[in-house]
């Protein structure tokens, strides 16, 4: 036999061999492989639905409140002048005191106003006795007359005497009363009860005196309690008002205290409740606002004149509301949509309309029903017909 023959058969007998090799191993990898994928099959669907917690909305009678940006006045303020001018002798208080109205504030040398007093007391007393002299010298002349010892124009002249005599009289008590206010004046008190400034003269500088405006300013004084809180209402909120208030379904603050809460600056929840006190007549026509007015106890005197506020005036009467937590609710482009678990545990996402928190809750106009069940937590692991395991819980904060 030759090589070439011999090779050829070596060929034949190991060809069919290595066919018989390729076909088993493409076998068993096709096996593992199919067997891989239905693992992962029932690994799949034995997965549990995801967990998620849900609970009722919170049902309870709410009130909504509308917010606007106020500012403290004191209700009332007085600038504290001299009304006689002299020299300062004393300051009786301390800068930024509490006083009551009558309290002194200064002393103003009442030494020449005590002298021009004692000297119109002085002229009265004269007025006063020429007056008497006046009235005895008529009462003589009258007897006279009836014996025709005088005449009746000498009569006529001593009535005329005494009349002068008491318009005499009038003058100095007029006089004396004047003086006597300026003595008074030299003791500055206190107009109000309120908490007062600086001093702005000091002991032993010279003040101008006057009753028209322009006297030398010495102190300031503002009430502290209560307190005004002035805030500018948008129109769309006073056209809101006005009609419920047409509807009967809000009282107007025009004729009624409604209440107002105030929160100061820093403060989550108001710490302060007043009332209504005065609306404008119009609305200003450079910001359509109309500028409205509450009453704040402040008892504690915490409140300054000049401070801000976020005043919450009352903008419905009271109502049946259903309430979720902010965390229920999620954005779907423009609109505000829940997830609700339905009976077969599957999720269904609905759209709301909100209204204003109350208590830490976020009111639900539109959109739900008492008896839903909202996922509140767990909102990233819920998809929309998908089915989850709910977890009742209640709602924190649902009793009011």
């Amino acid at each position: 036999m030759s090589a070439a023959e011999g090779m050829a058969a070596a060929i034949r007998f190991i060809l069919p061999r290595f066919h018989r090799c390729v076909v088993a191993s493409v076998c068993m990898l096709l096996t593992l492989v199919l067997a891989g994928c239905n693992e992962k099959a029932q690994s799949q669907a034995a997965a549990p639905p995801p967990s998620v917690t849900v609970a009722q909305p919170v049902k309870r009678t709410v009130t909504d409140w509308d917010e606007f940006t106020g500012r403290f006045e004191a209700i009332q303020e007085v600038q504290v002048r001299a009304r006689v001018g002299g020299f300062v002798t004393s300051v009786e208080f301390k800068d930024g005191d509490m006083v009551r109205a009558g309290d002194l504030l200064y002393v103003i040398d009442p030494r020449p106003f005590e002298a021009v007093a004692t000297q119109a007391d002085g002229q009265l007393a004269d007025a006063r006795a020429k007056t008497e002299l006046a009235k005895r010298e008529l009462e003589r002349g009258l007897t006279l007359v009836k014996t025709s010892a005088v005449s009746e124009q000498v009569v006529d002249q001593r009535r005329e005497a005494l009349e002068a005599a008491h318009a005499a009289e009038t003058i100095a008590e007029g006089a004396l009363k004047a003086a006597q206010l300026n003595v008074e004046f030299t003791h500055v008190v206190a107009p109000i009860t309120g908490r007062v400034s600086r001093h702005f003269v000091s002991v032993g500088n010279l003040v101008q005196g006057s009753d028209n405006g322009g006297s030398t300013l010495l102190t300031t004084i503002v009430s502290m309690d209560p307190m005004y809180i002035y805030f500018d209402v948008d129109e769309a909120t006073y056209l809101k008002n006005s009609k419920l208030w047409f509807e009967g379904r809000r009282p107007s603050s025009r004729d009624t205290p409604n209440p107002v809460q105030v929160a100061l600056t820093g403060e989550a929840k108001p710490s302060h409740v007043g009332h209504m006190d005065f609306i404008d007549n119009r609305l200003d026509v450079s910001t359509g606002t109309l500028r409205s007015r509450a009453i704040i106890p402040n008892h504690d005197l915490s409140i300054l004149p000049g401070q801000f506020g976020r005043v919450r005036l009352i903008g419905s009467s009271p109502y049946e509301a259903l309430l979720l937590p902010d965390v229920a609710i999620a954005t779907d482009q423009s609109r505000k949509i829940v997830f609700v678990v339905k009976d077969d545990n599957t999720v269904e996402a609905r759209a709301v309309e909100l209204g204003p928190l109350d208590q830490g809750l976020r009111v639900i106009r539109t959109g739900l029903k008492p008896e839903d069940r909202v996922i509140i937590d767990g909102l990233q692991r819920a998809r929309v017909g998908a089915k989850v395991s709910p977890r009742n819980v209640e709602i924190s904060g649902s009793k009011s």
